[in-house]
């Protein structure tokens, strides 16, 4: 079967459906002007795509959000370390604590700190005033590991999502560089965001 055209009369609101291969030549018909449609259901907005390159130059540039209007926003990242058994039983009883401090405690304030600077450390990410910076970090003896999520927030015109990573990141680092003595078999894993809110995008999980 060819393909098909739809006809719209004029002054009457029906429409139906005519198989091309009936019409008369094209320089019989009259058509009034028409508006083109893309058979994708996004608009261009919602079409991902890299909003961090520009997309005739692929040069890298940073994306305005001058006219954005301010929301609560919100993201959680998670991550862990594990460590080679003795490292981690030594962590557990807490021995590797004497030189830089206790483990845990200092890696919770190196993620604060962190998420503070992302915008010095990613180059094309927002400078934002935060509202609230969050690092957990326990030990999960099932696993040997140091596990870590980081919880930021912020009312302001872009996301958050960078900070949350980067706290986790860098905490996790630090439990690195202050257990290295007792072991270099260290591996950081998992590090990735579960869960953001607000913006134009709106809520989201992860289902990992």
């Amino acid at each position: 079967m060819g393909p098909f055209v739809v006809v719209k009369h004029r002054n009457v609101s029906s429409k139906f459906t005519v198989p091309l291969h009936i019409l008369p030549p094209t320089s019989m018909l009259q058509f009034n002007s028409a508006r083109c449609y893309s058979s994708n259901s996004k608009s261009d907005d919602e079409v991902p795509r890299l909003t961090h390159t520009d997309p005739h130059t692929g040069e890298a540039r940073m994306v305005s959000v001058t006219e954005k209007v301010p929301t609560k926003r919100e993201a959680k990242a998670i991550g862990r370390i594990i460590l080679p058994d003795q490292a981690y039983q030594l962590l557990k009883e807490n021995h590797i604590h004497t030189l830089k401090g206790n483990v845990l405690t200092v890696a919770q304030i190196a993620g604060i700190q962190a998420a503070k600077a992302t915008s010095n450390l990613i180059p094309l990410c927002h400078p934002l005033l935060l509202g609230l910076i969050d690092v957990r970090l326990w030990l999960d003896d099932d696993n040997k590991s140091v596990e870590c999520e980081s919880t930021v927030q912020t009312s302001g015109k872009t996301g958050v999502e960078m900070e949350a990573l980067t706290a986790t990141s860098v905490a996790l680092l630090t439990v690195y560089d202050m257990c290295k003595a007792a072991s270099k078999e260290m591996v950081i894993e998992g590090i990735r965001v579960i869960e953001k809110t607000g913006g134009k995008s709106g809520p989201w999980k992860s289902n990992l």
